[in-house]
């Protein structure tokens, strides 16, 4: 793919009217006379009040008088104590959670059959389990997984750098590093989607051809750090519709509009050449190329923490982000970052962390295929491994997770009486839906579960969803103890 520019010419100080510059001797008389009128003219408002200052005609305003004292009738007022979450509410009883299990199972709403499991989020004991440990399609309830896998091999400090590197003499190279939130034009520190700008690069990067007097260069683009195939042969057309090619660099997750872009690499490799020739470098063309080892880096930009990339991904449950973090995965553990490469190396970081993986399949990490499986009961050791205080890289994972009748995915869900009790990864295939999460009963107990419904016959979507907030919502209200 080429792509030509023409270098801006960078416009001179106007003349005066004359054609001449103005010397200085005059400006500064002008100033002085300036001044003097201002000067003037403050003093005069100044002195009437028209605009703040010390000069005043009016008396200084009287002392104010103290604040009287006021008894309240009763005593003093006390805010009455809530007691919040924590291990002294009391535990869900057997028999109750069974009740709730069972009106499950009878909702005429659910078709197919599902798995459940509830626990104990302070002991991690199990408290309700049907059939949880039978693989289910997770839908994008398998994000969990991958999210918990990114924190922990890459950190949660850990940040992505993009950069541009200098191959020879006249040809820079955009270097993708795994950023797929990157801003066309300015970064916004204060955002995750955007924070670092190829605008930003393409300023530095200019600075520091200028600065070796080059101003015209051919552009490559080096996205090796991912293998082909960019999408996995699960992925139908409708798939595509909610996901991008899996590459290394991106705008914006490979947003194209209303759709998802089937080249994000070039068209982040295009916004950076648009962005070079506005600071004055021409670019002769755009080619695919990997970057030599002794390159040298004329500048570099960093993504949020993936801490904050991981709660981006969860929040909005964003499938390119998704697969991104299990390929940034595999490469950390040294795996070929392949689909295959990214869900053996997600497998092998949790198996690590002592999650029981023998009932798991990933053929991606975002969920997308239905050939993924993953019991419940592997979700729900995951949640709880996340919140056990030896694991401080997890300790993102779950306040990641959206918020009923807040944001993310669950905004328009759990909006009554459970709003802000449940915070909980949703899950949507033609045949499966999915919640896991964590829900605060109405005596303060927090739990962790999971809940996937499979088989369901086409186009009961819908109402299995509505199934799931009804058992997850009665979680929430019930005093189940």
């Amino acid at each position: 793919m080429a792509q030509t520019g023409t270098a801006r010419p960078v416009p001179r100080p106007a003349p005066g009217r004359s054609g001449r510059p103005i010397s200085r001797r005059v400006r500064r008389r002008r100033i002085v006379a300036v001044l003097t009128v201002v000067l003037l003219a403050y003093g005069t408002a100044d002195a009437a009040d028209a605009v703040p200052g010390v000069l005043t005609t009016d008396p200084p305003p009287p002392e104010a008088r103290p604040f009287p004292d006021v008894e309240l009738p009763g005593g003093s007022v006390v805010a009455p104590a809530v007691e919040g979450p924590g291990d002294s509410a009391p535990v869900p009883s057997a028999t109750a959670l069974e009740e709730l299990a069972a009106a499950f199972e009878a909702d005429s709403r659910r078709t197919g059959t599902f798995g459940l499991v509830v626990s104990d989020a302070v002991t991690g004991e199990v408290l309700l389990d049907h059939d949880g440990d039978t693989p289910r399609s997770p839908a994008s309830s398998l994000k969990v997984l991958t999210g918990a896998a990114a924190l922990a091999a890459l950190g949660a400090d850990r940040t992505l750098t993009t950069s541009a590197v200098l191959a020879d003499e006249n040809t820079v190279t955009l270097v993708g590093g795994g950023d797929v939130l990157l801003a066309a034009g300015e970064g916004d520190p204060t955002e995750v989607d955007g924070h670092a700008g190829l605008g930003d690069l393409a300023a530095s990067t200019a600075q520091s051809l200028v600065e070796r007097d080059v101003t015209q260069v051919d552009l490559d683009l080096d996205d090796t750090l991912f293998a082909e195939p960019v999408y996995h042969p699960d992925w139908g057309p409708i798939d595509r519709q909610f996901v991008m090619a899996v590459q290394p660099l991106a705008i914006d997750s490979g947003r194209a509009g209303s759709a998802f872009s089937s080249d994000p690499a070039v068209d982040a490799a295009v916004a950076f050449a648009d962005a070079l020739e506005s600071q004055g470098v021409e670019v002769t063309g755009i080619d695919r190329g990997a970057a030599p080892e002794e390159a040298e880096e004329l500048a570099s930009v960093e993504s949020a923490p993936v801490s904050a990339v991981v709660r981006h991904m969860l929040k909005q449950s964003d499938n390119s982000l998704s697969e991104v973090l299990g390929r940034l995965v595999a490469v950390q553990r040294g795996r070929e970052a392949t689909f295959a490469g990214g869900t053996a190396a997600v497998r092998e970081q949790l198996a690590e962390a002592g999650v029981e993986i023998s009932g798991v399949t990933m053929a991606d990490s975002s969920g997308l295929s239905p050939e993924t499986t993953v019991p419940p009961s592997v979700l729900v050791d995951v949640l709880h491994l996340a919140d056990e205080p030896e694991n401080a890289d997890l300790h993102g994972l779950l306040p990641a997770l959206p918020v009923g009748g807040l944001d993310g995915t669950l905004s328009d869900r759990f909006t009554d009486e459970a709003a802000g009790h449940v915070r909980a990864k949703t899950g949507t295939l033609v045949e499966s839906v999915s919640l896991t999460g964590t829900v605060v009963t109405h005596d303060g107990r927090p739990l962790h579960f999971s809940v996937i419904a499979s088989d369901l016959v086409r186009g009961t979507g819908l109402q299995a969803r509505l199934a799931i907030d009804s058992l997850v919502a009665s979680l929430a209200v019930c005093g189940c103890s």
